[in-house]
């Protein structure tokens, strides 16, 4: 039994006649008949008796007919749903990004979402990479935005979308004098945020491995969870951080702190993730395509001080 035969079925019981029902459906008559034909081999049973003037129902067909009517309804319904989620209509985007995301763009990007599509439900995760791409792995969110590299155990990793060098970072003249080297920054009294992921985190797992292929071990002196709170507390001379320029002007600390590579150079680099066996909704495809414009729109804005 199938869909397409259960309509053929309502069809002629609505219309009366085979020869009706197939004008309008818009198919030829043999191709209508000979669909009912095999429902009624399958129920092993004739649905109609079949008179000159119209089709009337057996009391086979009459048993059958409510739940036909139920099935296919169900069925538009079922369709019905699917086109408004594919439509953004409805439906949920779900989505993971880094921890400072929200200083840069997320804000608006949601406004900008919710205008566009209002019925969308949005549910947006993520104070650290590794927590994000935990919660793709594990079905909890459809894709997210990762600082590379991540866990990549069944997921899709897009191209790199944004890449900012990793400085060191003071307000004092003479601790930012000389190479930054990691024994320099063994040296220095750091002040390092994402506490929580400090042995997931991209940058603290960058800077623990330079430090154990010299036989040593990286202790700041402070540990914090945001970049945010890291930056404030070196401003007051507390200590140095390891972030980035843009973070640093974005936050409005320019005047106050001052920027070194560190050596050898290292990059925060990001991409999207998603799980390799799962689709991902149109909403949630939407709002990578957003993101991505508003990441394009940080990386022009802060080019002129990464040159």
């Amino acid at each position: 039994m199938t869909l397409q035969q259960l309509n053929y079925f309502l069809a002629a019981i609505d219309f009366g006649t085979i020869s009706k029902a197939a004008e309008a459906l818009h198919i030829s008559q043999p191709s209508l008949s000979d669909q009912i034909l095999r429902l009624e081999s399958e129920m092993g049973t004739h649905l109609f008796i079949r008179t000159n003037r119209r089709l009337i129902l057996t009391e086979a067909g009459s048993r059958l007919e409510p739940h036909a009517r139920a099935t296919t309804q169900a069925a538009q319904r079922g369709y019905e749903a699917v086109q408004s989620v594919r439509q953004l209509k409805d439906g949920l985007a779900s989505f993971g990004t880094f921890s400072s995301a929200y200083q840069y763009f997320l804000a608006d990007l949601i406004c900008e979402f919710r205008t566009r599509y209002p019925g969308v439900r949005m549910r947006l995760i993520g104070t650290n990479s590794s927590e994000v791409a935990r919660s793709v792995i594990d079905g909890e969110i459809e894709a997210g935005l990762v600082m590379l590299p991540v866990n990549n155990k069944n997921l899709v990793i897009s191209e790199p979308v944004w890449s900012t060098q990793i400085g060191y970072i003071s307000a004092s003249d003479a601790r930012l004098a000389g190479s930054k080297d990691m024994q320099a920054l063994l040296n220095a009294p750091l002040i390092l945020s994402e506490a929580t992921w400090h042995n997931s985190d991209p940058i603290r797992r960058l800077l623990n491995q330079r430090a154990q292929e010299i036989g040593a071990r990286l202790e700041p002196i402070i540990e914090v969870e945001h970049q945010e709170t890291a930056l404030e507390l070196a401003a007051r001379g507390l200590g140095d951080l390891i972030a980035t320029r843009p973070i640093l002007h974005h936050l409005g600390y320019g005047d106050k702190l001052k920027w070194v590579p560190i050596e050898p150079p290292a990059f925060e680099v990001f991409a999207f993730i998603h799980r390799a066996d799962t689709a991902i909704s149109s909403a949630t495809r939407e709002m990578m395509q957003l993101m991505r414009r508003y990441l394009q729109e940080v990386q022009m804005a802060y080019s002129h001080i990464e040159c």
